[in-house]
Parts: structure tokens; C-alpha cells; sequence
């Protein structure tokens, strides 16, 4: 059964098709069949805002739009595991919060919290963790990535300050409100609800102006990560299908002649395996020398796919999948935008 308050969410954002598609696709988590009309939960909004930036990142990738369209075909469908996002943990960020503090502020109040810390010292950023405290096994995690300017060149720093630091906030004061009042009792009436999806929703994205293409190259000699969200900003970084098995589904899709990651990433502690396709490519503009716009081609965002092994909690004397990340796997999925192709 659909949860009706999920679907009428849906339906006032994106339409009637596009909402019924979506639910042929994702995987429902068990926490919403129990439900009351015209009162949304957390984890209603938490769910409806996943499915739409589900949507929004198969928009941008013809591979992962390809992959899902087969699967259902096929008469299966997506287990939503994690979406992931990358941001600027830097003062001249315009008038956007720096850093994950920019999206914690809309996942705390939808009952997201912290479920990992992961330094990705090689990439000069820091990754976290965010899964729902109602269905964490169910409810799709969120991976943010802070990138540390500090930490590279003083030029580099004053590319990054150019191009972030004319970032807007996406978030209406109306919109702080209906978050606030979400944290505080847990839900929201669905007028509430219907006007606060579209704005959160609105917050993937790029908030700042079209960059320059002299500080894209400047930007892109140091970190292909920062270069990234100079086009793509806080959009879905990449979206992933929680499998089975990725081992054998990497062979599969490399026989089909995709354009898979060599390697399957494998976790120190042996349970978790991910694999992606490469970023798609995508046609960006960019502001020329002399102020015309040009494009340019560069990497997108990208499908990854994930494989959980379960692991045995002796305080709880019970079995559970293991929902961490590990910074090595995460390192490695990230060099998918380093080239596109």
C-alpha cells in the first residue's frame, strides 16, 4: 500500500506520472504503511524529499536512467542505500552556511543524525554519514563531504572564494520555520509539508553563479572534487542501488560494455562492497576572459551500487546490516568525476 501522504507530496511537486514511476522504481520503507492523512511525519518528508532527488539525479545520468529502466523491465527494482553530496567548508560561502552545516540544518529536523565520521585526508575533505533515526536500515542515508580549502594553495583558496562567494541561501524564512516546527513535534500539516518540499528539495543544487573557466582550470589542477562543485554545486553527487551481489553485478555490467569502475571497493571490515559507473558527461557554461559564456564538456553525476553484509551486534545479541561507509571505499568511488567518458 502507498503512504498516502508520501504520494500526495510527491504528486503537488512533480505531477501524478512521474510520482507513480517513482514508486514503481524505489524500494518502500515498512515505517510508512502505518500512516495519518493530512499529518506528515519525519520520515514521510525524509522519504518524499529522497524520491524526488532520486528522480533528480537520473536526470542527470543517462547510465544510471538506463540501468533503472532495464531493472524495472526486468520486474525488479532500486533499494535506495545513500545519496551523496559534496560542499565547501569555507567562510566566503556567500550567504550559504559552510559546509555540511548548510544541509544538517534541513536533515536534523527530518530525524537524520550523525552515523559516521570519515576523513578523506587524499581528497583534502571529510566525509560524514547521515542515516534516519525512525528506519535506518530502510530510509536512504545521506554521505556529505566537506572540501577543506585550507588545505590547498593561496591560490587555489582565492578561486574557491570567487567562485562560492556568490552562493545564496536556497532556505525562505518561512521555510526555517516549518523546519524548526518539524524538529520540535516531529511533523507537519501536509499544506506545510507541500510548501516546504519544493525549497529542500531546491537546496541540491548549485547556489552560486556561473564560475569562470581560469578559476575552473585553477581549481581543477588541485582538486577535481572542487572543480566539480564549481559546475554542479551541492547537486546529488551520485545515487546508489543497494544489491545483492556488486561483484557479480559489476562483471554483468561490464559485459554489457558499461562504463564501470575497473575495481570493486572493498571495506576494511570485509561487509561492505560498492562499485559506480563513471560520471556522465554533462555541457556546462562558464564565463569567458572576457566575460561571454562559453561550454564546455565535464564530469556529472554518477549511479553507484552498494552491497551490505550483516554483522553481529553482541550488545543486542542479534544480527544487523552494516550501515557504515569506510573512507577507502569512499576515496575510490569519488575518482568516478575525475574524468568523465
Amino acid at each position: 500500500m502507498r503512504n498516502a501522504n508520501v504520494e500526495s507530496l510527491l504528486v503537488s511537486l512533480i505531477g501524478k506520472a512521474r510520482t507513480d514511476a517513482l514508486f514503481a522504481t524505489l524500494n518502500a520503507p515498512s515505517i510508512l504503511a502505518d500512516f495519518e492523512f493530512g499529518r506528515v511525519t519525519r520520515a514521510e518528508l525524509a522519504q518524499a524529499m529522497n524520491m524526488a532527488l532520486f528522480e533528480g539525479l537520473l536526470e542527470r545520468s543517462q547510465n544510471g536512467r538506463t540501468y533503472t529502466e532495464e531493472a524495472i523491465a526486468a520486474g525488479g527494482s532500486v533499494y535506495f542505500d545513500h545519496g551523496a553530496l559534496r560542499t565547501v567548508r569555507w567562510d566566503e560561502n556567500g550567504a550559504l552556511p559552510p559546509g555540511e552545516a548548510a544541509f544538517t540544518r534541513i536533515l536534523r529536523p527530518l530525524g537524520f543524525r550523525l552515523n559516521g565520521r570519515y576523513p578523506l585526508d587524499r581528497l583534502g575533505m571529510t566525509g560524514r554519514a547521515y542515516a534516519h533515526e525512525d528506519c535506518p536500515d530502510e530510509i536512504s542515508q545521506f554521505f556529505v563531504s566537506e572540501l577543506h580549502p585550507e588545505r590547498f594553495s593561496e591560490t587555489f583558496q582565492q578561486a574557491v572564494s570567487r567562485v562560492v562567494g556568490t552562493s545564496k541561501d536556497p532556505l525562505t524564512p518561512t521555510a526555517v520555520g516549518q523546519l524548526w516546527e518539524l524538529e520540535r513535534d516531529g511533523t507537519l500539516p501536509l499544506e506545510s509539508a507541500q510548501a516546504l518540499l519544493p525549497v529542500i528539495v531546491g537546496a541540491f543544487a548549485r547556489q552560486h553563479d556561473v564560475p569562470s573557466e581560469a578559476d575552473y582550470e585553477l581549481l581543477l589542477a588541485e582538486s577535481a572534487e572542487m572543480a566539480w562543485i564549481a559546475t554542479e554545486g551541492n547537486a546529488f553527487n551520485h545515487a546508489t542501488d543497494r544489491v545483492e551481489d556488486v561483484l557479480a553485478l559489476s562483471d554483468a555490467e561490464k559485459a554489457k560494455g558499461r562504463p564501470m569502475k575497473p575495481e570493486v571497493e572493498r571495506s576494511r571490515s570485509g561487509r561492505v562492497f560498492q562499485t559506480a559507473y563513471r560520471a556522465d558527461t554533462v555541457r556546462r557554461e562558464f564565463r569567458g576572459k572576457d566575460g561571454e559564456i562559453v561550454t564546455r564538456d565535464v564530469p556529472g553525476s554518477f549511479y553507484e551500487f552498494i552491497t551490505r553484509h550483516r554483522e553481529y551486534d553482541t550488545a543486542g545479541r542479534r544480527w544487523k546490516l552494516d550501515l557504515r561507509f569506510d573512507a577507502g571505499n569512499a576515496q575510490g568511488i569519488f575518482k568516478m568525476t575525475a574524468n568523465a567518458k
